[in-house]
């Protein structure tokens, strides 16, 4: 559609004691998919700056170590168009909490090979990412 530019969107795989957060999306957009904390980057704020701010205003963590994971074209939302940036991170601090109910709920630690479905489409792309290495997912 003319004059409509995709949006950039952020997640990240937290990792704690060999398991990943995961939670429940509860806002309209994907509703009841799971998937890692994530968002919208906001203006001229860095990419870690950004998904550190999102896991600590959705689940109450602090994460560290964070690195690139994977980079994905999400067009599967449609007439919404995401560019993706997944990152990982180990977790430093806290517990899962519920800080914004009405975006995400059931916050838990799972195994990658046991992550509820159905999930968020770039999740897969993650887990593929940590898995083989591979970094880019065009549409």
């Amino acid at each position: 559609m003319e004059g409509q530019r995709p949006k950039v969107g952020l997640g990240v795989m937290i990792k704690k004691d060999g398991k990943f957060l995961f939670g429940r999306r509860k806002s309209e957009h994907a509703k009841d998919l799971f998937a890692p904390p994530g968002g919208h980057m906001e203006y001229a704020e860095g990419f870690i700056e950004a998904v550190s701010r999102e896991a600590k205003e959705e689940s109450g963590l602090e994460i560290q170590n964070v690195r690139f994971l994977c980079l994905s074209n999400i067009k599967d939302y449609m007439p919404k168009h995401y560019v993706n940036i997944g990152f990982i991170a180990d977790w430093k601090n806290g517990e899962p909490q519920e800080l914004e109910p009405d975006k995400m709920v059931d916050w838990r630690w799972y195994e990658l090979d046991n992550i509820p479905r159905p999930v968020f489409s770039m999740v897969d792309h993650y887990i593929k990412a940590i898995k083989t290495g591979k970094n880019f997912f065009d549409a």
